[in-house]
C-alpha cells in the first residue's frame, strides 16, 4: 500500500497542529508557574508555529479537522492560556500594590524618624 502525496500534506498538517497543542499545553503550565521567561521563548515558538500553520493551510478545516474536534481542543487550549495569562497578569498586579503600600509606610516612617 503505497501513501499518496496528499496523505504525506496531511500527516504534515496534523503533525504541525500536535506541536501546537503540545506548546501551548507548556505555555499554561509554565504560566500558571510564572516561569515568564521560558513562557515567552515558548510564545515565540508558537507564533512562528503558527504561521507555518497557517503557510501550508493546516487550518482548512475540510482537510484537518474532520469533526471539528481538534479545533475545539485548540480553541480550549488558547482560552486557557488567556485566562492562565490574565490570573498572573492580576496576581503581579496586586503584588505591585503591595509593594507600592510598602514603599509608602516606609516613607511615612522615615518621615517620622
Amino acid at each position: 500500500m503505497s501513501t499518496t502525496h496528499s496523505e504525506i500534506m496531511n500527516n504534515d498538517r496534523i503533525s504541525l497542529l500536535d506541536e501546537l497543542q503540545v506548546l501551548l499545553e507548556r505555555q499554561i503550565d509554565l504560566a500558571r508557574q510564572g516561569k515568564l521567561g521560558e513562557f515567552e521563548a515558548l510564545s515565540k515558538q508558537a507564533d512562528a508555529l503558527v504561521g507555518k500553520i497557517v503557510q501550508t493551510g493546516t487550518l482548512d478545516p475540510a482537510e484537518v479537522f474532520c469533526d471539528g474536534v481538534r479545533r475545539e481542543q485548540l480553541k480550549r487550549l488558547y482560552e486557557d492560556l488567556c485566562l492562565t495569562i490574565t490570573a498572573q497578569k492580576a496576581g503581579v498586579g496586586e503584588n505591585i500594590s503591595q509593594v507600592r503600600k510598602g514603599k509608602r509606610t516606609i516613607q511615612a516612617y522615615r518621615g517620622h524618624v
